[in-house]
């Protein structure tokens, strides 16, 4: 047993600090004293010493060590041919026995991927001929040439992936998600389908996702659904995830709650989804319970981006957004795929009135998930901000024609309606129909009870807003129903109905803002102190404010070396 046995055997136990420093001096040896070591003990050495500093994370670093390697395996190869042109059998298996240049080249590519080197890692991995690429570089072929956008080959790598391991459910999703027909993608599962008991499952596993990623949420429910009532699947983690996340973007918030409450009550180290489940519980004023998840995900892992996001909807929902567009710029650093963290720094920029560059996120969060209508919303948002109506209308007509007249596309081309003194009517139309398809869809009664309030049409937004929140408590209709009573006089039911809004979210400050007006026409003998109390409030807003600059001088810092600019 020589040297390079006894380091073998130690990277093979884990000893990866152990291997770094001997196979550095064994190298420095090797160097000073070439005919120290053979060609292949030296590649060997290099591997060996590359995996012990990639175990570091020093990527970089690793990566030119891999490349020494790929330079020394070249010196043997060559060397090789002679030995076994004059009949060196011997040499032969001890080549067969060296580490594998396939690999090496795999850990090169995914030393750039983590570099965000993406370029490299593609040329890297297109360099090993097709019949000697494995699955696993199969796979990540296939990710890179997707967010490159080189669908067609990407494509080609997933099929690759699944016609090697049929069972390789990412990479179904990923052919899915590039508009792959379910059934083809069906087909290549069959097979597997058939010759195994209890996979009977994966065909309808099969069909609800290709139900996500052509946009028709209601489908996708009910089959994922009886996919879990399945006792086989019942309180399965990954498919209550994906239900709540369909319940999201169908605008079923309550129900969304709910399941990602389910997914985290069966696994409490579960980061995967709970970036969406804290932007809904912090979008309905349930701030303190965002920050406990946020640190409770912080101390599972903070090389995830969820946790960051969630945080960041903390503190965009606190109006910190200087703080929000920081912490959304660390969760894109950890994952540039994470379509949360870039809808966080867009709605940060565009409210910090950044439109252009927030109008670059939110666009970059269409690619990555053309069937999640929030993007869109985000950049209709950004338009309508920059009067950019035009392009407004133009992109909500696309989207109603792309995915179908339902209660959230047709709540979209009506929001878009309503900035135009000339479409109000069609906007009254398309709110008739979106509240005809799903009453309780929250957004669309809170649009029509804005149209009625121009219209001041003030008992039917009563009706309608009492009739919404028959079967749901929402503090922005409570709030808005306190509006409606207050011009009918109802003074007493309005305070009553703004207590509600405030204590659904402490935050909302129309809600105090309505309720205090109402505590000073009640009370006009008190005016004088009324006016003086709102005095010393405007000063304290005006301290808010400097306070405000100062934290975003202190971010600003921080978006540098984010390379947030």
């Amino acid at each position: 047993m020589n040297v390079i046995d006894h380091v073998r055997d130690m990277a093979s136990a884990g000893l990866h600090s152990n291997v770094r420093i001997v196979s550095s001096l064994l190298l420095t040896m090797s160097n000073n004293n070439p005919e120290l070591f053979s060609p292949a003990q030296k590649y060997q050495l290099l591997v060996y010493h590359a995996d012990a500093i990639f175990h570091d994370k020093e990527y970089r670093n690793a990566a030119c060590k891999y490349s020494m390697a790929l330079q020394q395996k070249k010196v043997l190869s060559k060397t090789s041919k002679v030995r076994t042109s004059a009949g060196g059998a011997a040499s032969n298996m001890q080549t067969q026995s060296l580490p594998s240049e396939i690999e090496v080249k795999y850990k090169i590519a995914e030393c750039y991927t983590i570099l965000k080197l993406d370029k490299d890692a593609i040329a890297v991995l297109d360099g090993i001929p097709s019949r000697q690429r494995t699955p696993k570089i199969n796979m990540m072929l296939a990710n890179l040439y997707r967010k490159a956008g080189q669908e067609r080959s990407a494509v080609t790598s997933y099929k690759e992936v699944l016609r090697q391991c049929p069972l390789a459910l990412d990479a179904i999703i990923g052919l899915l998600s590039l508009s792959v027909k379910g059934a083809e993608v069906a087909s290549m599962t069959m097979d597997v389908i058939q010759s195994i008991p209890n996979l009977d499952w994966l065909s309808v596993w099969i069909k609800a996702y290709a139900f996500i990623h052509a946009g028709d949420n209601q489908r996708a429910i009910n089959t994922i659904c009886s996919l879990e009532k399945k006792s086989l699947l019942r309180d399965n983690v990954d498919l209550l995830v994906s239900l709540a996340d369909v319940y999201f973007r169908a605008g079923d918030t309550k129900n969304a709650i709910l399941k990602f409450e389910q997914a985290q009550m069966l696994d409490p180290y579960l980061i995967k989804g709970m970036d969406v489940y804290g932007y809904l519980m912090a979008r309905e004023g349930h701030l303190e319970d965002v920050e406990v998840l946020g640190g409770r995900l912080f101390n599972i892992s903070d090389q995830h981006a969820e946790p960051w996001v969630i945080s960041g909807c903390h503190s965009f929902y606190s109006k910190r957004y200087s703080r929000a567009l920081y912490l959304g710029a660390k969760a894109i650093q950890l994952n540039s795929n994470s379509v949360q963290a870039l809808l966080l720094k867009g709605a940060a920029l565009r409210n910090m009135g950044r439109v252009q560059e927030a109008i670059i996120h939110f666009r970059e969060a269409m690619r990555l998930a053309p069937c999640r209508l929030d993007c869109y919303e985000g950049l209709i948002d950004c338009y309508l901000a920059s009067n950019g109506i035009r392009e407004a209308m133009g992109m909500a007509n696309n989207i109603y024609k792309t995915l179908g007249a339902n209660a959230q596309t047709l709540t979209i081309l009506a929001t878009v309606c309503l900035e135009d003194p000339v479409t109000q009517e069609k906007a009254k139309t398309l709110l008739d129909k979106a509240l005809a398809q799903r009453p309780d869809y929250t957004k669309a009664v809170i649009k029509k009870a804005e149209l009625l309030s121009r219209e001041q049409k003030h008992e039917e937004g009563i009706a309608l807003l009492r009739n919404a929140l028959a079967n749901q408590s929402d503090c922005v209709l409570h709030r808005m129903l306190g509006d409606f009573l207050v011009a009918v006089n109802d003074y007493q039911e309005a305070m009553d109905q703004y207590s509600i809004a405030l204590s659904l979210d402490p935050n909302d400050q129309k809600s105090l803002e309505g309720m205090q007006k109402m505590e000073k026409e009640e009370s006009p003998a008190d005016a004088t102190v009324e006016l003086d109390g709102d005095d010393m409030e405007g000063s304290g807003e005006d301290g808010d404010l400097e306070g405000s600059d100062s934290e975003a001088a202190q971010w600003a810092d921080q978006e540098q070396w984010f390379g947030m600019q």
